[in-house]
């Protein structure tokens, strides 16, 4: 649940349409006798770990079972570590299969499937606070990084990276030159191999989930394990793949040239989440934002949240229908911008962050529809000009990342462990003209709540904060507005002990210790 009051009334609607959609993405079926619940891809109507994995990022605010599709797709993990991708029970539209039979697929051109499972576990660790849970599956979520890590499918042991066929980004077909008569998923003798930073920035983050459980539970030697494989992948994929202004989208392993296709120039749909997970250094990150701030400026498109741009020759991966500018070969995706809205707020960016939340907004109240992609016009998919039998207007993935960027980057709550036991609070209100705020966000699985409230008087230059943290350990730090100067920051009239960070052009107020309890500060400033 979340529950907001804004002094401009905006942010309330916006929240409200986001979990409606969100409502209408959710799945049921049974499975060997259960009923699994999880999130929905706005495209098909199976149960997709990887769209789960993301969409529960904003869905723990609403939904309470995000503990039976982890636990159903755990139970069929196979012996190396490898899970499947997705499950349904049900024919898909304008299938000519009459069967209901129970269908377990491994889309085998995909290396994203086993860090998206250990994050879909990490929320609903975070949502439950239920660590007794956590430690039953952290075993698989181990096996499953390893698989990842180890199998010839998806190691490159020269340059001890994830690798992946070629296909654009994460997505799930691959070039074949021709040689396949449709979209292609199968490997073979003939596959183009490379490495994309989508994969391997995953798996960095998922390393570093791993490392954090296993010192939740004690086991120093597994922590130190994960963190060496995490910062070694970091290293080596900014090392390889960082090139100058932002990461090439796939460094080839299998040589190949594709006519038409200036690969250096594309910048691909993971590409804000590489800041997300961690795998991009702040400068990397400002290079990026700013890269995205050019082609903002340049392109002809509504938004600057391309699946790739520039996109692929029209139809090269073997459907017609995949034009530039269509589906993920130039598309128009809210996941990329709500990821690139968390992004800015976090790096300095906080005029760019609102603007791409603004214009979100403003889509959805206009419309009260959202689409997984829309073409550069602005005209939304839908079936006719997809690849997939269904476009639902209710798309979870783009607006939970929107609203994953409104919590996490403008009010500036972060759950650094579970159930708001440890937060992180950053609230960047100062960069708007909000003058009152007061939030509070719960977890649906558990009930764990956390919440301010924000004043601003910009002609008195002050502001105040306030909160109950009798659960919380909360580091806090405010924005202030821009070329503010800190005269004093008060707890209960007393000075407290603070100080200035810097980023980019952007200033913080910085509490030196922890807050708990009842908090009430004043922040003025010159």
């Amino acid at each position: 649940m979340i529950k907001i009051r804004t002094s401009s009334g905006k942010w309330e609607s916006f929240c409200g349409q986001i979990e409606t959609f969100l409502a209408a993405d959710f799945t049921e079926q049974r499975i060997d006798g259960r009923t699994v619940r999880g999130y929905r891809s706005p495209d098909s109507p199976a149960l997709w770990i990887r769209d789960h994995s993301d969409i529960v990022r904003a869905g723990k605010y609403f939904e309470s079972d995000l503990k039976s599709a982890v636990e159903c797709f755990a139970h069929f993990q196979a012996r190396d570590g490898r899970l499947f991708d997705h499950v349904l029970t049900s024919p898909l539209k304008g299938s000519s299969e009459q069967e209901n039979w129970e269908k377990w697929v491994r889309v085998p051109v995909e290396a994203d499937v086993e860090f998206r499972f250990v994050k879909a576990v990490h929320q609903a660790w975070q949502a439950s606070g239920d660590l007794k849970w956590l430690k039953r599956y952290l075993p698989a979520c181990d096996q499953a990084l390893m698989y990842s890590l180890q199998h010839p499918w998806r190691w490159d042991k020269e340059n001890q990276l994830v690798k992946r066929p070629y296909t654009i980004d994460t997505w799930d077909f691959d070039y074949t030159a021709g040689r396949a008569p449709w979209l292609n998923f199968q490997i073979d003798d003939h596959t183009f191999w490379g490495i994309t930073h989508a994969d391997n920035s995953g798996v960095y983050e998922a390393a570093q989930i791993l490392a954090n459980w296993y010192a939740l539970t004690g086991d120093a030697q597994a922590e130190e394990k994960w963190r060496r494989k995490a910062e070694g992948i970091r290293k080596r994929a900014n090392d390889l793949l960082f090139n100058g202004a932002f990461y090439t989208h796939f460094h080839k392993l299998t040589p190949v040239t594709i006519p038409g296709v200036d690969e250096a120039s594309q910048l691909s749909l993971s590409t804000p989440m590489a800041i997300n997970r961690g795998l991009a250094t702040h400068e990397f990150a400002v290079s990026i934002l700013q890269e995205y701030q050019r082609r903002r400026k340049s392109t002809d498109a509504f938004a600057e949240w391309f699946g790739i741009d520039p996109p692929f020759p029209d139809g090269i991966f073997g459907d017609e229908k995949l034009v530039g500018g269509a589906y993920i070969n130039g598309g128009i995706f809210p996941l990329v911008g709500g990821e690139l809205a968390r992004a800015a707020f976090t790096h300095g960016f906080e005029d760019y962050g609102i603007s791409i939340l603004e214009q979100y907004r403003e889509m959805i109240h206009e419309s009260n529809a959202t689409y997984l992609w829309y073409f550069p016009d602005g005209t939304a998919s839908s079936e006719e000009t997809s690849t997939s039998p269904e476009a639902l207007p209710t798309d979870g993935w783009g607006s939970s990342a929107m609203l994953y960027g409104f919590v996490e980057g403008l009010c500036g709550v972060v759950d650094e462990g579970a159930g708001f036991e440890s937060v992180s609070c950053t609230p960047r209100w100062a960069a708007t003209d909000e003058k009152e705020i007061e939030i509070e966000i719960s977890y649906a699985a558990s009930g764990a709540t956390f919440g301010y409230r924000y004043q601003h008087d910009a002609e008195q230059k002050e502001i105040h904060f306030s909160g109950n943290f009798a659960k919380s350990s909360v580091r806090l730090s405010l924005l202030i507005p821009e070329g503010a100067v800190l005269r004093h920051a008060r707890r209960d009239g007393q000075d407290v002990p603070a100080q200035v960070s810097h980023i980019e052009g952007s200033t913080y107020v910085d509490f030196e210790s922890p807050f708990s309890g009842d908090v009430s500060l004043n922040i003025r400033y010159a």
